[in-house]
């Protein structure tokens, strides 16, 4: 049994949708910032440059970043980015390898977030404004949640 297309499993679409954007966020920003260029004003590369505006204004620990934060952002890059990569064409075209491949990757990825999260708050520079940050970084640690269920859900079933 084949699921029906994409286009009309809207729950995968915009799964789709949030890991190209993720896989772009993180061979764009997070590995080159991992890498350890600058994220600053005058940065060489543009997408560091950009994010300087959100690091200024809501998540300083981007302009001096602490060695969890490099690998957060290494592990963005060379782990995250990949498997979003896997997930994406998984959800296009399913199979029983999905599910665990969702697994791993949820597991990482839940792993990082609490790292993440627990030195951006328990560092020292908390974000000031919790409405705009929240929004835009929970989706890393719930959407691997929804990935992982949904793989169990378009994995077809094992053959007796």
């Amino acid at each position: 049994m084949h699921p029906a297309p994409l286009v009309r499993r809207p729950v995968d679409l915009l799964l789709v949708l949030f890991f190209a954007f993720s896989v772009l966020y993180g061979l764009l920003f997070s590995l080159p910032e991992g890498l350890g260029m600058a994220v600053s004003a005058d940065s060489p590369w543009p997408p560091l440059r950009w994010l300087y505006g959100w690091a200024a204004a809501q998540e300083a620990a981007h302009l001096d970043p602490p060695i969890q934060l490099i690998a957060s952002c290494l592990f963005d890059g060379l782990f995250q980015a990949p498997m979003g990569m896997a997930i994406v064409y998984g959800l296009v075209r399913p199979g029983r390898w999905l599910l665990p491949v969702s697994w791993v990757y949820a597991g990482a990825a839940v792993t990082n977030m609490f790292f993440y999260f627990f030195e951006t708050f328990r560092g020292p520079h908390p974000p000031d404004n919790l409405a705009v940050y929240l929004p835009l970084n929970l989706p890393w640690l719930a959407v691997p949640v929804v990935v992982a269920l949904r793989a169990r859900v378009l994995a077809p079933p094992r053959e007796a």
